[in-house]
């Protein structure tokens, strides 16, 4: 990573994280879902309207480290406005991101979302990074449901 995306991970990462956007909890949400990382301590809720087949409201709640609140809050923003399957492709980008690196991902598709790629660089906090995304699968799911971030590769869910 360039020292210059550094800088700007950095920078992206300590905003978001002290000052997460779309932080609350949407009033008349039609879908929930709650996510869970053990191995840090992470844990948020997901509350998000969907009208039709888009996603017109979504914020969070939770406690977390700064990457979990930056990715959350950078995905709220992202997701907003956008269609079921344009969120779904979203999410597979920034697992991409993140799992595979920048190499792997379409730079078009993530816009401000590629600053998560320096996440890559410290496995530990790839869980961190990517548990708000898995919640908001489980959301447009439309399982309200908890998903945790320990054991497999992929979130399993909780019953």
């Amino acid at each position: 990573m360039s020292g210059a995306l550094e800088e700007l991970y950095q920078e992206v990462i300590l905003d978001h994280g002290r000052r997460p956007r779309h932080f609350g909890v949407v009033p008349d949400a039609n879908r929930r879902a709650e996510g869970i990382n053990p191995l840090c301590g992470d844990r948020l809720t997901l509350t998000m309207r969907m009208e039709g087949d888009r996603v017109r409201a979504l914020a969070f709640t939770g406690e977390g480290c700064a990457i979990s609140r930056a990715s959350a809050s950078l995905m709220a923003q992202a997701v907003q406005g956008r269609t079921r399957d344009e969120a779904e492709h979203l999410f597979r980008e920034v697992h991409r991101l993140v799992t595979e690196g920048p190499e792997a991902a379409d730079p078009e598709v993530l816009g401000k979302l590629a600053v998560l790629s320096g996440v890559r660089r410290f496995p530990t906090r790839v869980k961190c990074a990517s548990l708000a995304w898995h919640a908001l699968r489980a959301a447009l799911g439309g399982q309200e449901t908890s998903v945790s971030t320990e054991g497999d590769e992929e979130p399993t869910l909780i019953p």
